[in-house]
């Protein structure tokens, strides 16, 4: 795979993570379930712990406890 075809496929999981949080409503979504299911395409704990992180810090999602929601 070359870096820009990494780089878009990156984009459009992002993408699929903040809008499936956003359908989520006020009941957030579970960390684990989210992890859950990328981890069945191969995405390592420390990915999605980094990932979920840098959403929070770009103020595109909020955690709290367990769940995340859409900001």
């Amino acid at each position: 795979m070359t870096k820009e075809k990494a780089v878009v496929s990156l984009h459009k999981i992002v993408q699929a993570v903040v809008e499936t949080v956003r359908e989520c409503g006020s009941t957030g979504a579970p960390a684990g379930i989210l992890y859950a299911v990328l981890m069945s395409y191969g995405a390592t704990l420390e990915q999605f712990e980094t990932m979920m992180r840098l959403l929070v810090e770009a103020k595109k999602l909020r955690k709290d406890g367990q769940l995340y929601f859409a900001v």
